[in-house]
């Protein structure tokens, strides 16, 4: 095993842990929120207002969060360092009137969020995970643990599967099936109103929901030297968790000089970005703007900040696939366990550039931590992440970074088990230099 593999299992383990806790993007913020709670940060309310001055601090909105540490000598020019990530994976949505079936069979409705690999849900114990909103405006976590499935026709009733390959319609074949009985009868909100913990509460009071479809098999180290992690949501809870540690272990130095450092873990990126908590819309912007009031800023003065400000946008990327070499760049090929990637582009799919790749060198050499240059094969459109977003909202400068993976957008993805601790090492030291 490699030199460094009982503090990269240890990390592996806390971010299986993470994983397993956030089957939806709103788990994902309120289990955030019960570290920082237990790390000594202040939970603020967006209605109320805020003091300024030092300390660290933490506001949810929805499926998104916002967690920050100002050091003692913050001022009203002060930058920023950010580290950018989501929340949201790809998966299914669960629909209005979302008990449907038939032939004795009880099923829900669902629509696809983002882009999931249909096939790699099938077959899966799933659950349904997200918030329950009470008519009287009181919202609710709800998960079911193990409730739903996909199940694949046998081959005896799809003989050329093999060979002609499956297709999937959304709509007619990626209905899960819940149970046995009537849909007039048996009602799923009910299902979810019974598996809320603490509290009982009557179907027709649900008033709304966002409910997600989520895996439910732990996550696992495996390989012939344990360097394999398989777990779902990896894209992108392994940043949200990177950063959400390297804040808490800032924290703990408190800072007395430096930037102010600042983890935005968006909602949404997955669907585009567009929603009042994901990265194109105002929730960052907010959050700073009010930080800079506090600490007695001009307009001209939040300007300067921004100026000085930082954004390392982390989302996951992709790791050379053995048996298809050919959809990747032939040069750039990344492989598991090699370090955290530069990703770049030249079409401002990723926005770094060269300043931003010459920071990302500067920090991974002063911690001792390799990485790799990610680029996508010109035939193959590329995606994107939140980093061009913030970068065109604010105009903070901003380089795009993350894990490599095999499997994105799986129900079950794969990462190396030394990528993450590394990714979160780098984080760290990016939340306390100036850039």
């Amino acid at each position: 095993m490699p030199s460094n593999a009982p503090a990269a299992v240890d990390h592996i383990q806390d971010l299986g842990a993470y994983v397993s806790a956030s089957p939806s993007s709103f788990h994902a913020v309120h289990e955030a929120g019960r570290r920082l709670d237990g790390a000594g940060f202040t939970a603020l309310d967006e209605l109320q207002p805020w003091e300024g001055g030092a300390g660290k601090f933490y506001v949810i909105r929805d499926g998104a969060l916002i967690a920050w540490v100002i050091p003692e000598s913050a001022g009203p020019t002060t930058g920023f360092n950010i580290l950018g990530a989501h929340t949201d994976s790809p998966s299914f949505k669960l629909k209005p009137k979302p008990t449907t079936g038939r032939f004795g069979w009880l099923q829900a409705g669902v629509e696809v969020y983002g882009g999931p690999l249909l096939n790699s849900w099938l077959d899966r114990e799933l659950q349904l995970a997200g918030r329950l909103v009470l008519r009287d405006g009181t919202q609710h976590l709800t998960a079911t643990g193990p409730l739903l499935r996909f199940p694949q026709l046998a081959i005896h009733l799809d003989r050329g599967v093999n060979d002609n390959g499956l297709l999937l319609s959304k709509q007619q074949h990626m209905n899960p099936v819940f149970g046995l009985g009537d849909p007039a009868n048996d009602d799923l909100l009910g299902l979810l109103a019974e598996r809320l913990e603490g509290i009982t509460v009557d179907p027709a009071d649900i008033g709304g929901y966002d409910v997600v479809v989520a895996d439910t098999q732990a996550p696992a180290v495996f390989g012939a030297k344990g360097e394999f992690f398989a777990s779902g949501r990896l894209d992108n809870l392994s940043s949200t968790h990177a950063g959400l540690m390297a804040l808490i272990e800032h924290a703990k130095a408190g800072p007395k000089d430096g930037p102010i450092a600042v983890l935005a873990a968006f909602d949404h990126e997955e669907i585009g970005s567009n929603s009042r908590s994901g990265a194109c819309g105002p929730i960052l912007e907010d959050v700073l703007t009010r930080i800079s009031d506090g600490l007695g800023a001009s307009v001209s003065q939040r300007r300067q900040s921004l100026a000085a400000s930082f954004c390392v946008s982390a989302d996951a990327g992709h790791a050379v696939h053995p048996n298809y070499a050919e959809r990747h760049d032939p040069v750039n090929r990344p492989v598991l366990n090699g370090g955290p990637l530069l990703k770049i582009n030249a079409n401002q799919r990723y926005a770094t550039d060269a300043t931003g790749a010459a920071l990302w060198a500067r920090l991974c050499g002063e911690v001792n931590v390799p990485y790799q240059e990610y680029v996508s094969n010109n035939d193959l459109p590329c995606g994107s992440t939140i980093g061009p977003l913030t970068a065109t909202r604010l105009g903070i400068r901003t380089v795009d970074v993350g894990i490599p993976l095999l499997s994105m957008h799986s129900a079950r993805e794969l990462c190396g088990v030394e990528d993450p601790l590394r990714l979160a090492s780098v984080a760290e030291l990016f939340y306390r230099t100036d850039a």
